[in-house]
């Protein structure tokens, strides 16, 4: 019996440990990723093999050191959950700071009644974030770029519109994803009140800069030509993007010429590539300038119009639309300095932008929508957009 419980004790430390490790490559990145996002979960597994292993701890060997190792895990995963009241209170600050002290107000009253309540909950711990009344149909074709069918999907709220409209652009290095990525995200905001359009886009390395963004600029008008099937409103459109995504839609909001959009959302946005090739993360656990290569077609000395017009800090300007920027302290992918530098341009341009940056969170922290950070990222997102585009 004390072997299983040693076993347990050294599963769960190795588990906890990377809460404040770096993944050292890329196998280690699933659990930098999950753990802190898991930590509530394993605090209680932990304390719960310290109660089991405690009277045991004073006779057996074994029982000792599952106890020791579980008593460690149980201070790593206290670590997010402690720091959390301290971190939502400075992100209430810097939204207010940006948005104005009674930014909420300034928000209809039905749609505040359905904000979460709080930004974490424990019964979304165990069910997810997804409310599930959506109506969604799936794999409609919006363009045919160079021969390559591009397809969406248009999530949609069961009541009558014209609804606010979201355009989601999913992750994967420029290299992979799909439109059905991120779909409990897309669910959530569809039930409540805006139509969520998560596009494709095509890849590298068989297509490359400026291809992609060609691909949303085709979304968008094609979101134009049927807000009114999809009853919605192409007055208010909203860009959220995630990594790759989150660079997409941070430079297609920002570029001249675009299509009116009134609010833009990057998780982890890569935003300076040419910064991001020259300082690559230490560790760095997917090879940063290989992907920049890949999606870019060289190094910045040989591609240099690529990494420059395909950088969203190139655009940074007092007319671009309010921007909220959400990074992940120990992210070892995209570096939280990038949204510092991106905040910091904006703020200079006299442009609106709020910076949020989770001190537990490594990238794509949002994998896990119901964990600690992607709970936190949607209570803050649903208040920006609900403002931004109210």
């Amino acid at each position: 019996m004390t072997v299983w419980l040693l076993i347990a004790g050294i599963v769960l430390f190795f588990i906890s440990i990377w809460i404040v490790l770096p993944p050292l490559h890329a196998g280690l990145l699933p659990l930098a990723i999950g753990a802190p996002e898991l930590s509530p979960w394993l605090l209680v597994v932990s304390l719960a093999l310290c109660a089991v292993t405690f009277r045991a701890a004073g006779v057996h060997v074994t029982a000792r050191v599952a106890f020791n190792l579980a008593a460690i895990s149980a201070v790593l995963c206290a670590y997010p959950l402690v720091r959390a009241p301290f971190v939502l209170g400075a992100f209430d600050r810097s939204m207010q700071r940006a948005l104005g002290i009674d930014y909420q107000s300034q928000i209809p009253g039905d749609t505040r009644a359905a904000f979460r309540a709080h930004p974490v909950s424990v019964a979304d711990f165990a069910r997810g974030i997804g409310r599930g009344d959506a109506l969604i149909r799936r794999g409609i074709e919006f363009t045919k770029a160079d021969g390559v069918p591009l397809t969406l999907d248009v999530y949609r709220p069961v009541s009558a519109g014209p609804h606010p409209i979201l355009l989601q652009l999913y992750g994967g290095a420029w290299q992979r994803g799909s439109p059905g990525d991120n779909a409990a995200f897309a669910s959530y905001f569809a039930s409540s009140g805006y139509v969520v359009v998560a596009i494709d886009y095509r890849h590298a390395p068989a297509w490359r800069w400026p291809a992609q963004i060609q691909d949303v600029r085709a979304a968008l008008g094609w979101i134009i030509a049927h807000a009114a099937e999809y009853e919605g409103d192409r007055s208010r459109i909203g860009l959220i993007g995630r990594s790759a995504g989150a660079q997409l839609a941070l430079v297609a909001a920002y570029q001249a010429g675009m299509p009116l959009v009134g609010a833009v959302a990057g998780y982890y946005a890569p935003v300076d590539l040419v910064e991001g090739w020259r300082q690559p993360p230490r560790p760095d656990p997917l090879d940063v300038r290989a992907i920049l290569e890949t999606y870019l077609g060289g190094t910045p000395d040989e591609r240099p119009a690529q990494y420059h017009d395909g950088s969203p800090v190139t655009y940074a300007g007092p007319r671009v639309p309010p921007t909220l920027l959400i990074y992940g302290a120990r992210d070892h992918i995209v570096e939280a300095r990038f949204g510092r530098e991106l905040n910091d341009r904006l703020h200079q341009a006299g442009a609106i932008s709020v910076l949020l940056e989770i001190p537990w969170a490594e990238h794509a922290f949002d994998l896990l929508p119901n964990g600690l950070s992607g709970q936190i990222a949607l209570y803050y997102t649903e208040r920006f957009f609900a403002w931004a585009l109210r």
